[in-house]
């Protein structure tokens, strides 16, 4: 159900994170070790990185594997940064908006990323699209449940949130509208790094001098990789990882009709 990644630290090239790493995104777009929902994640895949001095970031989407797109191996060799967000993709449902529908997701400084599926989409989250600016809603980029997600933490982000509440509230709102769904979302603005884990597998690996990683599934076999507790919201900056504990919906709160 996708694996994603993201990376603050010295500068890079794409492919020393994403492909040269033994257990790297690249491989794990079809060989992943802790994929809990699916095998294979070849419905996808995108690139989002910082350039020095420019605060909106480049990406690169493909709607067809990783591994087919040599166009991607050659500029993974030479493009080189300090931050980017990385997603490889297994659709929760098949669709027809291609490389649209692959992470990561943009708007102004951020990216952001789902890995995981809401339960009962598109039914299930209905009652949402009535706290949406219908212009939000025509704006969306693709028309499956990873963007409907975004929309709501981009309209949080908008109204002045803080990026790790953003992500808090938007996952309670959907697991309180569409319980048992997954959510785990990562999201950056190319000098922080925000991330919930919701019902799949979160790791990081953070020291002086190399940066931080988070990722859904280690790349190597290193000993110093952290995984992050099921229901918690991580925020790093730099070396710094924070881990806080996000509360479940309670029994009484998903009982209440929603207005």
């Amino acid at each position: 159900m996708c694996r994603h990644l993201a990376y603050l630290g010295p500068e890079e090239p794409l492919g020393s994170l994403l492909v040269a790493p033994p257990h790297g995104l690249y491989r794990q777009s079809w060989a992943p070790r802790r994929q809990r929902y699916g095998t294979v994640n070849a419905d996808g895949f995108g690139v989002g990185w910082y350039a020095p001095g420019d605060l909106v970031p480049a990406r690169y989407r493909r709607a067809g594997p990783i591994w087919a797109d040599q166009s991607f191996a050659d500029l993974a060799r030479v493009v080189r940064t300090g931050a980017l967000l990385a997603a490889v993709r297994d659709a929760t449902l098949s669709g027809a908006d291609a490389e649209a529908a692959a992470a990561p997701f943009a708007s102004g400084p951020w990216l952001f990323s789902h890995n995981g599926a809401v339960k009962g989409w598109p039914r299930s989250l209905t009652p949402l699209t009535q706290t949406l600016p219908a212009a939000d809603l025509l704006a969306m980029e693709a028309r499956n449940d990873s963007a409907f997600v975004w929309a709501l933490v981009l309209a949080r982000l908008r109204a002045g949130d803080e990026e790790g509440q953003a992500l808090a509230d938007t996952v309670l709102e959907v697991a309180e509208a569409a319980p048992g769904s997954r959510l785990n979302l990562l999201l950056t603005n190319g000098e922080s790094v925000v991330a919930t884990t919701w019902g799949d597998t979160l790791w990081y690996l953070a020291g002086p001098g190399r940066g931080t990683v988070v990722a859904s599934e280690p790349y190597d076999d290193d000993p110093r990789w952290q995984e992050v507790p099921d229901r918690t919201l991580l925020a790093a900056g730099g070396t710094d990882v924070l881990l806080t504990p996000l509360k479940e919906p309670s029994v009484e709160s998903l009982k209440e009709p929603r207005t």
